[in-house]
């Protein structure tokens, strides 16, 4: 299928496959950064260190950031690494 899609495309399918995977790994990265960007606003943070200051200061209450504390920290460790996969197509 490749093959025949990239023949038409008038490309390989190994450079059919590659920007096939850049765009998919772009769009995903999107994804992931508006969730970010929706829970850094929810805390007024831009990062997990600046949430878990707050937490630690006492300015949210653990109870209240508990299961957005650990999304957060799932979502930055997900862009980091679509970040890389990212770098590693170039």
């Amino acid at each position: 299928m490749y093959e025949h899609i990239a023949l038409k495309l008038q490309l390989s399918p190994q450079e059919l496959e590659r920007e096939s995977l850049r765009l998919f790994l772009r769009h995903q990265l999107r994804l992931v950064e508006s969730q970010l960007f929706s829970l850094a606003h929810k805390y007024g943070v831009h990062t997990i260190a600046e949430l878990d200051k707050l937490v630690q200061n006492g300015a949210i209450h653990e109870e209240d950031a508990f299961e957005d504390f650990f999304e957060f920290d799932y979502l930055e460790s997900t862009r980091d690494m679509l970040r890389a996969s990212l770098q590693e197509l170039v």
